[in-house]
C-alpha cells in the first residue's frame, strides 16, 4: 500500500471523476477488490466448459477474481466506461440484407484498447501529480480482469441476462477499462440493482441459442466466439444460423429495451472506417492478405487474421441470396492455400447451388 501525505481522499475521488469526464469517459467509479460472489459464478462456468477453446480463461481464473494476485498490493479499482456506438449505422436493417457484411458495432472504428488505456494512464498520472508516486496498472480487455463484475460493484450498471453490463441511462453500448491502485480510496456506497425484470428478449433472440439460462452463455455456440475467438472450423450445424455476421454479433444488445437510452459516441476514432458499416460481402471476400492487413490497420478486426476472415465471409456467402458472382468467388477459393478456407468455401458453394435449383 502506498503511503501518502494527509489528503482529502473524498476530494481526490471527485477529481478522478472530473478528469475521467474531461478525457471522454461517460462515467468513472471506485470499488474494492473483493469479487467472492463473482468468483463462484466464474468457476461454475468454467467447470461446464462453456469457455470453449479459450484456455486462458481457466489458466488465469484465480487472477480474474483476485485483483491483488494480478497486481500485488491492489486495494481499489477505478472502473470507467466509454460509449462506442456510431450514429446512424442502420444496424437492424443491415442484418436483413444477406449480401451485406455485418460487423459488430464495437469493431467498426479504430481499436479501442490503446485509446482507452492511454486515457486511463493519463488519469493515473494526474493522480500521481496530486499525491506523488503510487502503485497502479491500467487494463482494457487485455488481462485476466473481471471487468463487468468490477464495474457492477462500482455502480456503473448491472450484469444483465445477456451477460453484458447494462446501465439505465446508457444501455450497454460502451467499453470498460480499469485502473488497479494501491490507495484505499473511498468506494461507491451501493452497486446498481438488477433492472432486467421478467424480460428475456436477449435470450430469445440469440441466433444460435447460446444462452443456457439468464447470465449463462455457452461461448461454444456464441457467434462472437465462433467468428473472433475460435481459430478452428465453425460447427456445420451452426453455420446457417450465423447469417451475414462475419465478425461478432450484437443481437442480444439490439433487442435490449435499455439500449433505447444509449447515446452515440463522441469519439471520432470509433466512427466506421473503410465503409465497414455498409459493405458487400463479395468486396470483403476479395481482399488478399495484404489488403486485409492494410484495411484493418489499427482495427480490432486484424487480430483474427486473414484466414479466419475468409472463413467467416465464406459462411456468410453461403447464407446469402443466390448469386452467380458468389458462386464464382467461392469456386475460386476452393484452391486457396488453407484447408480451413477451402472447407467453408465448399460448404457455402453447396448452399448456393442448392438455392439455384
Amino acid at each position: 500500500m502506498t503511503k501518502i501525505a494527509a489528503i482529502d481522499l473524498n476530494h481526490l475521488v471527485e477529481q478522478i471523476k472530473t478528469w475521467g469526464r474531461e478525457l471522454g469517459f461517460q462515467q468513472v467509479a471506485i470499488t474494492d477488490a473483493n469479487l467472492g460472489r463473482h468468483e463462484a459464478h466464474l468457476q461454475a462456468w468454467l467447470a461446464e466448459d462453456y469457455h470453449g477453446d479459450m484456455d486462458y480463461m481457466e489458466r488465469h481464473g484465480s487472477m480474474r477474481s483476485h485483483p491483488n494476485e494480478l497486481v500485488p498490493g491492489t486495494l481499489r479499482v477505478i472502473s470507467a466506461r466509454m460509449d462506442y456506438l456510431p450514429a446512424d449505422t442502420e444496424t437492424s436493417k443491415l442484418l436483413k440484407q444477406g449480401d451485406k457484411a455485418y460487423i459488430s458495432r464495437y469493431a467498426l472504428g479504430r481499436d479501442y484498447h490503446k485509446l482507452i488505456r492511454k486515457r486511463l494512464a493519463k488519469i493515473a498520472k494526474k493522480i500521481e501529480g496530486e499525491i506523488g508516486p503510487f502503485g497502479y496498472r491500467a487494463f482494457v480487455d487485455s488481462a485476466p480482469v473481471l471487468e463487468r463484475a468490477l464495474a457492477e460493484k462500482a455502480g456503473l450498471g448491472w450484469i444483465g441476462k445477456n451477460t453484458m453490463l447494462l446501465n439505465r441511462k446508457a444501455g450497454s453500448w460502451f467499453f470498460l477499462g480499469e485502473i488497479y491502485v494501491d490507495i484505499a480510496l473511498p468506494t461507491e456506497p451501493v452497486a446498481e440493482k438488477d433492472h432486467c425484470g421478467r424480460c428475456t428478449a436477449c435470450l430469445d433472440i440469440c441466433p444460435t441459442q447460446a444462452f443456457v439460462g439468464a447470465k449463462i452463455l455457452d461461448a461454444r455456440k456464441c457467434i462472437s466466439y465462433l467468428t473472433i475467438e475460435s481459430k478452428t472450423a465453425i460447427p456445420e450445424e451452426l453455420r446457417a444460423l450465423i447469417g451475414n455476421r462475419i465478425y461478432g454479433c450484437d443481437d442480444c444488445q439490439l433487442v435490449c429495451p435499455w439500449n433505447r437510452f444509449a447515446k452515440p459516441t463522441q469519439e471520432k476514432d470509433f466512427q466506421p472506417r473503410h465503409s465497414l458499416d455498409n459493405t458487400d460481402l463479395l468486396s470483403l471476400f476479395a481482399w488478399d492478405e495484404q489488403s486485409f492487413l492494410k484495411n484493418t490497420e489499427g482495427s480490432p478486426i486484424r487480430r483474427i487474421g486473414h484466414e479466419a476472415w475468409l472463413r467467416n465471409i465464406a459462411v456468410a456467402l453461403g447464407n446469402a441470396p443466390y448469386s452467380k458472382g458468389i458462386i464464382k468467388a467461392l469456386t475460386e477459393k476452393l484452391s486457396f492455400p488453407s484447408s480451413l478456407v477451402q472447407e467453408h468455401a465448399a460448404w457455402a458453394l453447396q448452399r448456393q447451388q442448392e438455392k439455384a435449383v
